[in-house]
């Protein structure tokens, strides 16, 4: 599967379009896939012209991989220089998914940015996958969850251990460095659906980081409950951005995280902000 295959949309009326799930460990659907999807849905509906700046979400029930997703789009306004659409996704007849996203002609302004962090670049790092190579060995069931549970299409460096592998805790801090493992010649309609694909990889996990030990040996349910992506500048998903996430604050079995993400030169390309769900079962 190519990574235009990833986002596939049919037709099926006015302003509506089924896309198919893909497989994961948990039964479930990826949330970045899901946003990613109805992002595209969106943008069928708007003039190539404009461009998204901004999308919030809301996973309202836990989707089927086996089952098609049907996106139905709502043209709620298009202006002059800003476009608006809500986009509802169902299975089986049941909302799962609701997303408002903006989109903004291009224009000029003022411009400032927030530095980038100082980190080590992706050449002396190791992908997540090398990192977890141990585990073939010492525990092949949970090294084969991860690698079905992985992004097969990009490439991830964390900065330190990947947080999956980590049983210290620390502070509520990550950095990690990804891009697709493909060189491609995408649109830019494309960039900003796989950027919002990215964008929800690691972000629950880092609010883990502070409760490692605790959480160990403990079976946890994990979700996105939300998930909003700003769009700031222009990039290349096929060369290093670097995720710059941290988690403020977690309570009531929900953690909340936000990220900035800079391509390697320092320009900051995107902000992120979720909060998931991160309770015990026995």
């Amino acid at each position: 599967m190519n990574l235009e295959q990833l986002f596939d949309l049919a037709p099926h009326g006015p302003d509506v379009f089924v896309g198919e799930g893909h497989e994961y460990p948990w039964g479930g659907l990826f949330g970045g896939h899901i946003v990613a999807q109805a992002l595209r849905a969106a943008a069928y509906t708007v003039s190539d012209e404009l461009l998204p700046h901004s999308l919030r979400a809301y996973f309202i029930r836990r989707g089927d991989n086996t089952q098609p997703v049907r996106y139905e789009v709502d043209r709620i306004r298009d202006g002059k220089s800003f476009t608006t659409r809500r986009v509802v996704a169902f299975q089986d007849g049941k909302a799962i998914f609701n997303m408002s996203a903006s989109f903004h002609l291009e224009e000029d302004g003022v411009d400032h940015q927030i530095t980038m962090p100082n980190v080590l670049t992706p050449e002396l790092l190791l992908t997540d996958i090398q990192q977890a190579e141990s585990l073939q060995k010492l525990d092949p069931e949970r090294y084969e969850r991860l690698m079905k549970a992985h992004p097969q299409i990009f490439e991830f460096r964390p900065v330190g251990k990947a947080i999956y592998l980590e049983n210290r805790n620390s502070s509520p801090l990550s950095h990690i460095w990804f891009k697709t493992k493909e060189k491609i010649e995408a649109d830019i309609s494309l960039q900003h659906q796989l950027l919002a694909f990215a964008s929800d990889y690691s972000l629950l996990l880092s609010a883990t980081l502070p409760h490692r030990k605790e959480l160990e040996h403990a079976r946890m349910y994990y979700a996105s409950l939300d998930h909003a992506l700003w769009f700031h500048r222009d990039f290349k998903i096929d060369d290093w951005l670097l995720y710059a996430i941290e988690s403020p604050s977690a309570s009531n079995a929900r953690g909340f995280s936000r990220g900035s993400i800079f391509d390697r030169s320092g320009k900051m390309i995107a902000s992120v902000s979720q909060e998931g769900l991160m309770r015990k079962y026995n």
